[in-house]
């Protein structure tokens, strides 16, 4: 579902489930996963893609959230009761994880898949195929208030807007231009090109306290991510709103 790998110090964390839809077992993998690059020690960065050539991670999923039943059973998507507060507490963390995350955008990302994209400290995107894109409001769902502060927290006001509002799609080069992707790469260069910026910003991975407390403290206290209406705070107590 969910493979890690190591390239000197840098972890390459791989989703490997199709379209990479976010349930709870989905989850709990990649928090697990996680956890094993937190046991490293030294320099370190993360880099997240998925294997699917058309998908980074397409959403939620949705027909196991719409299944009848609990979806706690062995191969099901887990336990539904707690999916959001788990989530959002998975995005949390990876926002305010200890060492540099870049993130390898290979294909679609929607809802979801775009949140853990955007918690990513950097975001290579591919250049010719592929759409970020926010689209609850097609589907006539409200997004939640930790999700609107992710973006808020991430872009611009205009591009903000465009996402939430008007479920814009964006393509790479769109991204790039808008400021939250960082770069744009060919298939083939994609995952090097990210492998090789993490490499550069491992160092900074070495002292996991310093790097964590520059992360809730680089925007001021207003509005820090972890503040009362921050993203992260948000995001970790949603079970508490």
């Amino acid at each position: 579902m969910i493979t890690l790998s190591q390239e000197d110090d840098v972890h390459v964390l791989t989703m490997d489930a199709g379209e990479n839809r976010w349930n709870t077992t989905f989850v709990r993998a990649f928090d697990a996963r996680l956890d094993e690059v937190l046991a490293s020690t030294g320099p370190a960065a993360l880099v997240t893609t998925s294997s699917d050539p058309k998908f980074f991670s397409n959403g939620l999923d949705i027909e196991w959230r719409q299944s009848d039943g609990p979806g706690d059973g062995p191969g099901e998507g887990g336990d539904k009761s707690v999916f959001g507060r788990e989530f959002m507490a998975l995005m949390s963390r990876l926002i305010t994880f200890p060492i540099p995350t870049v993130c390898a955008i290979n294909g679609h990302g929607f809802g979801a898949g775009f949140m853990a994209a955007l918690c990513h400290d950097v975001r290579i995107m591919r250049a010719d195929r592929g759409y970020l894109c926010a689209n609850e409001i097609q589907i006539g769902l409200s997004i939640p208030d930790p999700e609107l502060a992710l973006f808020r927290h991430k872009m611009s006001a205009s591009a903000f807007f465009d996402t939430v509002q008007l479920a814009h799609r964006w393509s790479g080069p769109d991204a790039r231009a808008a400021g939250f992707v960082h770069a744009v790469a060919t298939e083939e260069e994609l995952l090097p090109s990210a492998i090789g910026r993490a490499r550069q910003l491992a160092p900074l991975g070495a002292d996991r306290a310093l790097y964590a407390q520059s992360k809730e403290r680089i925007f001021g206290e207003n509005p820090s991510i972890n503040g009362e209406n921050g993203a992260a705070h948000l995001l970790r107590n949603m079970g508490a709103h």
